[in-house]
């Protein structure tokens, strides 16, 4: 089990958008996962949403842009399994991107595992959600051409860790899932359900101490996204700690604490 203490520490933090961007493609956001540098904040040309643009909404004008996040303070505790939950429009895709390095807050302090992330490079921000946060989205952001163990595989390009390791790492995550079996298909042979399990897989590989999910339900059918969740609450039973955003009502009752956002603001907490 994880160390008692917060995984994440957010104070005063506030999110404006400069503009307005086009859609990013999912190749796009496999690169920003799984590579060096490259977090860029959004009014510099980075990627707020992995639908595109502010696709989660836009809170209210201020001078000079949108405010999506307005004051966000929250402690989330190792071991929490957390739903942030909202109607499209609410900030909280916005705010998970935040909290998994994707963007910086315009405002606000950030403590990721103890670290003030505030002032890291592109880099260091890479190094640390490469060997902290594992990730799972709704469109899964499987890489097309490759099979399943390559794609469980792809968080390990910049591991520390043996190459046999990993593999042998990637191959028991995919038993663990219920893939064992389907190793060596590529994601056009998979089942929505199957193709998010290998997310889920690789989201585990490098061990992490968070789990961010974006929606990991949506494009799933409603007994489909009841096993997503049951391996969701297994791995939070081993000590991880899962932040997963939802519009839905019975997946957000699937957590141990549901944070309700409303244009750019908490306006409910359970663990409060």
């Amino acid at each position: 089990m994880s160390a008692p203490g917060n995984v994440i520490e957010l104070a005063g933090i506030r999110k404006v958008f400069r503009q307005v961007l086009a859609p990013q493609e999912g190749s796009g956001m496999l690169a920003r996962l799984f590579s060096r540098g490259g977090a860029k904040p959004a009014e510099q040309g980075g990627v707020p949403e992995p639908g595109g643009g502010i696709s989660d909404g836009a809170a209210g004008d201020v001078e000079g842009g949108v405010e999506v996040l307005s004051d966000i303070s929250l402690n989330i505790a190792r071991g929490e399994f957390v739903a942030l939950q909202g109607t499209s429009g609410s900030g909280k895709s916005t705010l998970l991107h935040l909290l998994g390095l994707l963007d910086r807050p315009t405002a606000g302090t950030y403590k990721l595992l103890g670290r003030d992330v505030s002032g890291l490079s592109d880099d260091d921000l890479s190094h640390l959600r490469n060997a902290t946060l594992g990730f799972v989205f709704q469109s899964f952001y499987l890489v097309p051409y490759a099979t399943a163990l390559e794609n469980v595989l792809l968080p390990g390009m910049y591991s520390n860790t043996p190459q046999a390791e990993l593999r042998q790492r990637a191959l028991s995550l995919l038993d663990r899932v219920g893939l064992a079996d389907r190793v060596h298909f590529k994601p056009a042979n998979l089942s929505g359900g199957q193709q998010q399990r290998v997310a889920m897989a690789r989201a585990l590989l490098n061990q992490p101490e968070l789990i961010l999910a974006d929606e990991p339900t949506g494009q799933l059918d409603s007994a489909t996204s009841q096993e997503i969740m049951r391996l969701f609450a297994q791995v939070n039973e081993t000590g991880t700690s899962i932040v997963l955003v939802t519009h839905d009502e019975a997946v957000a009752g699937k957590a141990g604490r549901v944070i309700r956002l409303a244009d750019g603001r908490i306006i409910a907490d359970s663990g409060s």
